[in-house]
């Protein structure tokens, strides 16, 4: 286990929404994802602009873009005219296709796959935070990255049984083939944790404690996982991290208690255990000195809708 497959297995596509545009210039395609968290796209041929908030960036076929929630355009060509992709959805898709879906003149031509996520859980924001609100990924060189976008393509083409259980599956893995390739480019910001998953001292530590979060470890412990002494662990966790092994455990049982608490069929005392307290009242105790408020009060909060989880 590691940090980024317990946050995908917690947050995963369902019912992920899809489309193929076959678009001839001039065109132009208006977003407003504000109630998706996250939309992937990728250019099988051609190429477009993508332009949000006074940014643009020119994206080239097999390039793939992640896109955060909020209203962004593509277009043929930068400034280029765009209606809402509402209107073009009302209007149906071509004939005899379910997910196809055509735009624009007689010019030059783009085939656009688009995919948005919705996630399960709520651990997703976490993830989101780590990339900026428009994330480019050429997929030339990376195999993994260039046969998905191959399969997903086949697939959102022909059909078949359990297409939607496919599509979502692919979702999930084409993220996590994205995000691998985003974060170990050169010059690109990727998490601490990231890093730290390779790193010989940090790793081992680092996915001992997403495999038993509920674990009472002590550094000792995961020291001995290392291969390493006490000291070099906390020096090395805590220089690649940002904070030392048992602080971050403790927040990411804050995560996990947080995630399990939005599913109102769970008991209190049954999310404690889950991640590593003896009862609820220790786990109360430690719910109000990291984030603020007592677990209850945060599932009710979070119950009304608008309401901020923070605070006493």
């Amino acid at each position: 286990m590691d940090v980024l497959s317990d946050v995908l297995s917690r947050a995963h596509a369902r019912g992920a929404l899809f489309g193929r545009w076959l678009l001839s210039a001039p065109w132009g395609l208006e977003f407003d994802d504000g109630q998706l968290p996250l939309s992937l796209h990728t250019v099988l041929s051609g190429e477009l602009t993508c332009e949000r908030e006074g940014s643009a960036a020119r994206v080239r076929q097999g390039d793939l873009v992640l896109v955060q929630g909020g209203r962004y355009r593509f277009v043929h060509a930068p400034g280029a005219a765009a209606q809402p992709v509402s209107a073009v959805l009302a209007a149906g898709p071509a004939p005899g296709t379910p997910r196809t879906y055509l735009l624009g003149g007689a010019g030059h031509h783009t085939e656009l796959l688009c995919g948005a996520y919705a996630f399960d859980g709520g651990l997703w924001p976490a993830l989101l935070a780590t990339l900026p609100e428009v994330t480019v990924v050429g997929s030339a060189g990376d195999r993994s990255l260039s046969t998905l976008l191959a399969l997903l393509a086949e697939e959102i083409r022909g059909g078949g049984p359990g297409q939607q259980t496919v599509l979502d599956r692919l979702l999930d893995l084409l993220l996590v083939a994205a995000l691998r390739v985003h974060w170990s480019a050169a010059g690109t910001a990727a998490p601490g944790w990231f890093s730290a998953l390779s790193d010989p001292v940090a790793g081992p530590a680092l996915h001992a404690l997403h495999e038993e979060p509920a674990r009472s470890w002590t550094i000792a412990d995961l020291a001995e996982r290392a291969g390493v002494s006490r000291a070099t662990l906390a020096r090395r966790f805590s220089l690649l991290m940002g904070q030392p092994p048992l602080a971050y455990l403790t927040g990411w049982r804050m995560e996990l208690a947080k995630d399990a608490l939005e599913n109102t069929g769970v008991t209190v005392a049954s999310v404690a255990r889950t991640v590593g307290y003896a009862d609820e009242f220790s786990f109360g105790a430690a719910s109000k000195r990291e984030v603020g408020i007592a677990p209850g009060r945060y599932r009710t909060r979070r119950s009304v809708p608008g309401a901020a989880p923070q605070g006493a």
